[in-house]
């Protein structure tokens, strides 16, 4: 089975996974402290509609570092993050997003690929249901792991803010 369709509730911080319009998977999120927006250097969730540009990551283990996109062959721990407070973990799996609005969430300065907004696996210590990240979607590992087994390259990704309940003839 693969997914179709994600859509991510910023209001909700849910994600729901959809094949033929039924839901089959349901994670909650922590989208960015800073709130939805489109703009280079906001720190902030892009809207609209997105589609899964890569996916990266694939056979490593569960909790694995990410940095610039490459695992680093650390495994995240408390010690490891006592070690670097200040890093932003990037773990397990990474879903990369490019946009699908010119204008909003493509090109310029509103990319979201190039502003490298990701879904991605996060330190367990980490609180999903409240907006904390930096911009990206964060998951619990576990979570991401089973996300990104479901999603393909291509898969459409809408973010707003937005009930993920039931899909209508108008949400997608």
């Amino acid at each position: 089975m693969q997914l179709d369709l994600i859509r991510i509730s910023l209001s909700e911080q849910t994600l729901t996974g959809y094949q033929a319009g039924q839901a089959v998977c349901h994670f909650p999120v922590s989208t960015a402290v800073n709130g939805a927006g489109e703009r280079e250097g906001s720190g902030c969730t892009p809207r609209g509609r997105h589609r899964i540009r890569a996916r990266i990551g694939d056979g490593q283990p569960l909790r694995a570092v990410f940095v610039g996109r490459r695992p680093t062959g650390e495994l995240w721990s408390p010690e490891l993050a006592a070690q670097y407070p200040r890093r932003d973990w990037i773990l397990t799996r990474i879903l990369w997003l490019c946009g699908e609005q010119p204008g909003f969430n493509r090109g310029g300065d509103c990319d979201s690929q190039r502003r490298y907004i990701y879904l991605h696996g996060t330190a367990d210590d980490q609180p999903m249901g409240v907006a904390r990240s930096h911009g990206c979607i964060r998951l619990r590992n576990q979570d991401m792991l089973e996300l990104f087994e479901l999603t393909p390259v291509g898969c459409q990704v809408i973010i707003d803010d937005g009930a993920t309940g039931p899909l209508t003839g108008d949400s997608a």
